[in-house]
């Protein structure tokens, strides 16, 4: 497997992680500060990872 592939598949994970904290609030005190920066977080790092593999392929 190519390793620009294996970083924009670890992006794709990233980006799923980011997603499913952001979504995961709770009905009466919505979702943490600490919540909405590891999704944060995580959404660079996904941004990062996807690019990174990106110019590994061109």
């Amino acid at each position: 497997m190519n390793f620009g592939i294996m970083l924009m598949v670890l992006g794709g994970f990233l980006l799923g992680g980011a997603y499913s904290i952001f979504k995961a609030d709770s009905d009466t005190d919505g979702r943490t500060g600490v919540q909405v920066a590891f999704a944060v977080i995580l959404l660079v790092a996904a941004l990062l990872s996807t690019a990174a593999g990106v110019l590994r392929l061109v």
